[in-house]
C-alpha cells in the first residue's frame, strides 16, 4: 500500500482499532479527540466524590459493558497494543442464572454439547421448556441461522415456552441488541446465535481456552482494557494523539482533505453517529456542489437511524457479594435492570455492584429509585438487611442504535478519501465493541481505494 497521511477523528474503540490497523500498515496517522479522555462510549470514570461513600478509589465506567469469546477481532487488537486478555478478562463459560439458581449455566465444554448440557440440566424448566427450545434451535441451525429480513425477535420465539423466553432468550436479546425483541431484528439476533452457540471453538483463539459462547468480564475500567494502551502504542509506533480537540467536518482543498487547517490524504470519522450527522450535516451547507452530494447521500440512512438509552446504577453495601460475578434479574417496567455486576468479584471495592438497564426509559433519579426498589427484593437473601445506597446512575442516552428489521446502515465510505466507522456501520452485528473494532479495521483497509473528485479550482 502507499504510505497516506490520515486523520482519525474520535477515539473510540473504533477510531482507535482504525488507528491502529492504519499505523501497522505504515500510514502516517494523527488522532483527534475531543474530550480528555479515551474509550468513547465504552471508558472509564474518575470520580473522586465516591471515595468517601465507599473508603476506597471505585473504578467505574460510563456503561457496565462485557466481552465474549466469541470477540475476535477485538481480542487479537488487545494483544496487539501489547494487552493480555488473560490478565483483564475474567473468563466465565455462559451463565444467565437468577438470585434463586434459576436458569441456564454451560459447561466448560465444546460446542454444540456445552449447549445441549446446559439446556438439559438448567433449572428452573419442565422438560416441556428444554425441548421447546431445542427443537427451534434446530430448526434455527437448519435455515443456517436466517430468517425473513422483516421478522421480529419475537417472531422467532413462536413454538418456544414462556419460561425459557423470559428468563432465556429476552435478556440474551436486550443484552446483545438493546432493543425490546418485539422490535429488534430476527436476522440480526440469530447472526449472533451463529457466532455464539453455534460456533466451533477454534474460531476464538484469541483468548486463551476461550469459547465463543464464553463471557469475558472485564476486570480493569474500561479505559485500561484497550484505550489506553493503544494511545500509548500509537505514540510508540510514531502516530500522534490529540485529546481536547474538537474538530469540524474536513473540508475539501485542492486535492486534500482539511483538518484544523492540516492537510490530510485521507479521514477516517470515528464519532457516534449523531456527533458524524451534525458535523457533516453543517459542512453540506457550504461544501463544493460534488463533496456535497456525497455528503447527503451518506446523511439519508444516517439521519434515519433511532437510538435506544442504557443506564448504569453503582451501589453499595459493605461487605456485600453475590454468588457470581454476573447475575440475571426479573425485569418489568416497574423493576427495569436485567442484570446486576458484583464489581468486588472484578477489581474492584469489595460491595459495590452495577445494574444494567438496557433500552431504558425514564429519568435518571426514576431509573435509580426503582433499580434499588428492586434490588432490596430480588437479592434479600444476600443483602442480610443491609441498605444499598446509590452511588451513581450514568444514563447513555444515545448508546445504541435500536437494531430493528430492516434498518438501512450508511456505507463505510462518505466521499473519496473520506470514510466512517463506528459499531453503527458493522451491518452484521448488532452495537458492540466488536463491531465497532471491526468496523474500525475494515477503514483502515479501505484506504487504498483513493478514488478521488475531478477538482476544479
Amino acid at each position: 500500500m502507499s504510505v497516506k497521511t490520515v486523520a482519525v477523528v474520535g477515539a473510540g474503540w473504533s477510531g482507535l482499532a482504525a488507528a491502529v490497523s492504519a499505523c501497522e500498515a505504515g500510514h502516517r496517522v494523527s488522532v483527534f479527540e475531543a474530550s480528555r479522555s479515551l474509550g468513547g462510549r465504552a471508558r472509564g470514570l474518575l470520580d473522586n466524590d465516591l471515595y468517601a461513600a465507599v473508603g476506597k478509589s471505585v473504578p467505574m465506567d460510563n456503561g457496565q459493558h462485557i466481552l465474549i469469546g466469541a470477540y475476535r477481532q477485538t481480542l487479537e487488537i488487545m494483544r496487539t497494543v501489547g494487552i493480555d486478555p488473560d490478565e483483564v478478562l475474567l473468563r466465565h463459560p455462559l451463565r444467565l442464572q437468577f438470585p434463586e439458581g434459576d436458569g441456564i449455566a454451560l459447561p466448560d465444554w465444546p460446542a454444540p454439547w456445552n449447549f445441549l448440557a446446559g439446556v438439559l440440566l438448567a433449572k428452573g424448566w419442565s422438560w416441556s421448556d428444554k425441548w421447546s427450545l431445542l427443537g427451534t434451535v434446530r430448526k434455527w441451525k437448519r435455515k443456517g441461522f436466517q430468517c425473513e429480513s422483516f421478522a421480529t425477535v419475537a417472531d422467532l420465539f413462536a413454538g418456544i415456552n414462556t419460561e425459557v423466553v423470559d428468563s432465556l432468550l429476552t435478556p440474551l436479546c436486550i443484552s446483545a441488541l438493546n432493543t425490546p425483541p418485539n422490535a429488534a431484528s430476527g436476522s440480526v439476533f440469530l447472526h449472533v446465535l451463529k457466532e455464539t452457540l453455534a460456533a466451533s471453538t477454534n474460531s476464538s483463539s484469541s483468548h486463551t481456552n476461550a469459547r465463543p459462547s464464553d463471557l469475558l468480564l472485564p476486570t480493569v475500567d474500561l479505559s485500561t482494557l484497550f484505550p489506553n494502551a493503544a494511545a500509548d502504542w500509537l505514540r510508540d509506533n510514531g502516530a500522534s494523539v490529540h485529546l481536547g480537540v474538537r474538530c469540524e467536518a474536513p473540508r475539501w482543498s485542492t486535492g486534500k482533505w482539511l483538518i484544523l487547517d492540516q492537510a490530510f490524504d485521507a479521514v477516517i470519522w470515528a464519532t457516534s453517529a449523531p456527533h458524524a450527522i451534525q458535523a457533516l450535516s453543517d459542512y453540506s451547507l457550504t461544501a463544493p456542489t460534488n463533496v456535497a452530494t456525497y455528503l447527503n447521500r451518506w446523511l439519508k440512512p444516517a439521519r434515519a437511524i433511532p437510538y435506544q438509552a442504557i443506564a448504569t446504577v453503582y451501589a453499595y453495601a459493605p461487605g456485600l457479594q453475590l454468588p457470581q460475578p454476573m447475575l440475571a434479574l426479573r425485569s418489568s417496567p416497574q423493576a427495569p435492570a436485567q442484570f446486576v455486576f458484583d464489581r468486588g468479584q472484578l477489581g474492584g471495592p469489595e460491595g459495590v455492584l452495577a445494574f444494567v438497564v438496557s433500552a431504558s426509559q425514564g429519568s435518571r433519579e426514576e431509573l435509580q429509585a426503582q433499580v434499588l426498589a428492586q434490588a432490596h427484593i430480588q437479592l434479600e437473601e444476600f443483602l442480610n438487611g443491609q441498605t444499598l445506597t446509590a452511588l451513581q446512575t450514568v444514563v447513555e442516552k444515545q448508546a445504541t442504535f435500536s437494531c430493528t428489521p430492516r434498518l438501512v446502515r450508511p456505507p463505510q465510505r462518505i466521499a473519496p478519501g473520506f470514510l466512517a466507522c463506528g459499531d453503527y456501520i458493522y451491518a452484521p452485528f448488532p452495537a458492540t465493541l466488536e463491531g465497532a473494532v471491526r468496523s474500525g479495521m475494515m477503514a483502515a483497509l479501505a484506504l487504498e481505494d483513493m478514488d478521488g473528485f475531478h477538482w476544479k479550482p
